[in-house]
């Protein structure tokens, strides 16, 4: 099966394309890098040329809200211009709780796309994800005041990108949804809690504030805004876990 990944050399995509093309798909990466670009719709026919689906796991490079809206609306629309000619199923990441917290820009651009999406006629799949394990210290650098990390207490339950990935992959592989699955890690904590932990298995000396109206990304959430509901596809790899195989030297 021709599968294309749109954000094929970033870290889902990448991994994504590497687990699809082990279990024997033709998996093409597109990205700038590669010569397909969905902002102006470079590279795409191309691309998507006797594709069956199409996986977009593509961001943003600038979360301002107008940019950050401008890219998802704009490079959805010139995908699933170019998908009409025969795509049969179109997945999209994106993230668990943006209909709880539509205020935020970077979550009202990810309705904006999924409202495509869903009014494009095309089989589709959307795969809601926590946030990825990844991107937790850039999370306590951006909650980070006056050397301080404000960290509201709030339910949060990160995954390893590694199983974003998996779970993404048999999505794209199976019968499209028409609708959404949402995946998460296997733990679920309290974020200012989880913030305490991890910086001190980083030795990082930052102090970790408790903050009710702490911002995650400009919004303050609220106490389940971050966390899936029943059903959800749960991952096994802990935060601990993670770390010990990710720390250089262990």
């Amino acid at each position: 099966m021709k599968i294309v990944v749109i954000g094929g050399t970033g870290l889902i995509g990448s991994k994504l394309v590497t687990k699809l093309t082990e279990h024997g798909h033709e998996a093409v990466a597109a990205s700038p890098n590669t010569g397909v670009n969905t902002l102006t719709g470079e590279g795409l026919a191309e691309a998507l040329q006797g594709a069956q689906v199409v996986v977009d796991v593509s961001n943003s490079p600038s979360f301002e809200p107008a940019a950050v809206m401008e890219f998802f609306e704009t490079s959805t629309r010139n995908l699933l211009a170019a998908e009409a000619a025969g795509v049969g199923h179109h997945v999209a990441v994106s993230v668990v709780g943006t209909e709880r917290m539509p205020e935020n820009g970077y979550f009202a651009a990810k309705i904006a796309q999924e409202t495509l999406i869903e009014k494009s006629g095309i089989p589709f799949s959307l795969v809601h994800a926590t946030q990825f394990f990844e991107f937790v210290r850039s999370i306590a650098d951006e909650a980070t005041n006056d050397g301080k990390v404000r960290i509201a207490p709030v339910r949060f339950q990160p995954i390893a990108g590694d199983e974003v990935a998996q779970a993404v992959g048999r999505t794209a592989v199976g019968t499209p949804l028409n609708g959404r699955t949402e995946v998460a890690g296997p733990q679920q904590y309290q974020m200012d809690e989880f913030f305490r932990k991890a910086l001190a298995a980083w030795g990082d000396s930052r102090e970790v504030v408790t903050d009710p109206l702490a911002r995650y990304f400009g919004s303050v959430p609220g106490e389940r805004t971050l966390v899936p509901g029943e059903g959800a596809m749960l991952g096994k790899i802990t935060y601990r876990e993670w770390l010990e195989q990710n720390t250089p030297g262990k």
